[in-house]
């Protein structure tokens, strides 16, 4: 079987614009690539600066949660303080009720 040289031609140029073509293609894959792993790389640079200010932010939290904790405790103290006092304003009053005794219900003619 004879093949002219104009189908060998043909399929070597067929051949050749599919390798420019796939060559193409592959060098815009690469230069995606690149640009990809650069935006990745500054998202990851921008991640970890946020996670520093996240375990900041974390800190402080943790700093005022515990000062909130310290004053909850105060208030505890002073509630107690408070009814302490109550209890001993109520037997001020019964001692005074009982000083002074129990009221006339009947009135002297």
């Amino acid at each position: 079987m004879i093949v002219s040289p104009d189908v060998i031609g043909m399929i070597i140029a067929l051949f050749a614009f599919t390798l420019t073509v796939l060559g193409g293609v592959a060098t815009m894959l690469a230069k995606q690539t690149k640009t990809l792993d650069a935006r990745f790389d500054r998202m990851e640079v921008r991640m970890d600066r946020m996670d520093g200010r996240m375990d900041r932010l974390d800190d402080r939290m943790d700093r005022m949660d515990s000062r909130f904790d310290r004053i909850d405790d105060r208030f505890d103290r002073i509630d107690d303080r408070f009814d302490r006092v109550e209890g001993e304003l109520v037997e001020v009053k019964i001692a005074i009720a009982r000083i002074e005794g129990p009221r006339r219900h009947l009135q002297q003619l």
